[in-house]
């Protein structure tokens, strides 16, 4: 009997023992059910805010702090490179300041490619070329007369109406030139330049055709007027009123300057450059800073409005267009100015001359081809020397490397002013210009576009930030 109350109270020690081990292995199991239960929402709502497609085109855009530029500044020794790139600088200073274009859109990626620099840096060298190249232009151009008229090669009522609006755009378009990425620039540069250069392509055949008519009518009152003997081995004289015409009758300099519009044009460079040299002294994006910035808006505003609202009542002319009369209206006045806003802007952004929208728009205009070039170049004196100003305090460039280019687009642009003068002398066609505007912004389009796609995919191969920077953080 005691022994069979043994092997109960075993039986009964053991049933305890599996029914507590049960009971530890359920709650096992029940504690990693609600551990996965309280786990799933968790998955679930990292799934729910799991960015969406505009996030993530913001956050591609925009980073706070984020920068992918890095300055490369090449040393500067005598070597295959600053040959080849002294060489395409100087062909580009030449066709850039007979076009009255400037040139910058073979300068920029002359300075990328070939040289080394990097594209924000090559964009302020360029404008230090452009200057350069407009400057010795202009001295040239200041001795020349209108083409058919007794009035001087430059326009300075064109160049009242949209020099200050062009300042202001440059000022507009530096800042942006900070703030936006390659890619953004190139995709803007390509639609504008191929538009641009096919609508100077078009002007140029319907100038070249109108040139042909011309001498053929000149050709036959030669024959008529004079005798068979007397015609041989004459060259055609210079039309009255064609497009064609061009009168290198040099005057003294001080006779073709107009003092009274020279000083407006002044009074804004002194003004912009009083508010870009005060704004180094205030911090970035301060109160100081915006109101300073500001401050350029009437500067620029007050000159073009004088010009235009003498335009619209018809005190001042645009002298240069000859017989034709224009009825300024309004509406036409604001687009121009616009158009002279969104050529700065262009200018400062991509490092170009602001010629490449005015050069096609004073054709539009019905300029003579010698007088839209003279008067762009004209404007680009003042706003790529302002950019050079605000380039140089944001430290974008080295001083030698720079005064080195300056130097040959100066030499270039005064060398192809005098040769290309010469052969439309001697073709008697003006609209040669107007050929080499349009093919200059065309190649132009081609290498910066070219070199601008090529930086974007290396960007994105290596997942570089490619979106907005920050212009406070930057500046």
């Amino acid at each position: 009997m005691a022994q069979l109350g043994m092997n109960q109270r075993t039986l009964a020690t053991a049933a305890v023992c599996m029914v507590l081990l049960c009971l530890l292995v359920m709650n096992d199991v029940a504690s990693a059910e609600r551990s996965l239960k309280d786990k799933e929402p968790e998955v679930v709502f990292k799934r729910e805010m799991k960015p969406g497609v505009l996030a993530r085109i913001s956050h591609f855009l925009w980073q706070s702090g984020e920068s992918s530029y890095e300055p490369v500044w090449p040393d500067m020794k005598f070597d295959w490179r600053i040959i080849v790139g002294s060489i395409v600088g100087f062909f580009g200073a030449a066709l850039g300041s007979v076009g009255g274009v400037g040139g910058g859109g073979i300068f920029v990626p002359m300075l990328t490619l070939i040289i080394g620099f990097d594209p924000k840096s090559s964009t302020a060298i360029s404008k230090c070329m452009i200057m350069g190249a407009a400057g010795s232009t202009v001295y040239y151009n200041l001795r020349l007369r209108h083409p058919t008229l007794d009035m001087p090669l430059i326009d300075y009522d064109l160049a009242l109406l949209f020099q200050p609006m062009l300042m202001l755009g440059i000022s507009i378009g530096v800042a942006f030139n900070v703030m936006f990425a390659d890619w953004m620039v190139t995709i803007l540069l390509i639609i504008l330049f191929i538009g641009t250069s096919t609508k100077a392509l078009f002007k140029g055949i319907d100038t070249w055709k109108k040139e042909t008519m011309m001498k053929k009518e000149a050709a036959k009152q030669l024959e008529s007027e004079t005798k068979p003997v007397d015609s041989i081995g004459q060259d055609y004289k210079r039309l009255p009123s064609g497009p064609g015409s061009l009168q290198d009758d040099e005057v003294p300099l001080l006779r073709n300057i107009y003092w009274k519009e020279l000083a407006l044009l002044l009074y804004v460079w002194v003004g912009f450059l009083i508010v870009q040299l005060v704004k180094t002294y205030v911090k970035t994006c301060s109160v100081a800073y915006w109101i300073l910035n500001a401050l350029q808006v009437p500067i620029a505003v007050s000159v073009t409005l004088f010009e235009a609202i003498c335009l619209y009542k018809g005190t001042r002319v645009v002298a240069s267009k000859g017989k034709e009369i224009t009825n300024w209206k309004l509406h036409m006045i604001f687009l121009y100015c616009c158009c002279g806003i969104i050529a700065g802007m262009v200018g400062g952004l991509l490092g170009l001359g602001g010629g490449f929208i005015l050069g096609p728009l004073f054709l539009e205009l019905g300029i003579p081809p010698q007088v839209a070039s003279a008067t762009s170049t004209f404007a680009m004196v003042f706003s790529s020397s302002m950019s050079v100003v605000q380039y140089y305090l944001l430290k974008r460039f080295p001083v030698p490397y720079a005064a080195y280019l300056v130097l040959v687009a100066t030499i270039a642009a005064f060398t192809g002013q005098h040769v290309v003068r010469k052969i439309i002398a001697l073709l008697g066609r003006a609209s040669i210009i107007i050929f080499i505007l349009a093919l200059t912004i065309f190649v132009s389009a081609i290498s910066l576009g070219g070199v601008g796609i090529a930086n974007m995919i290396e960007k994105l191969e290596n997942n570089e930030y490619m979106g907005f920077e920050n212009l406070c953080y930057k500046s």
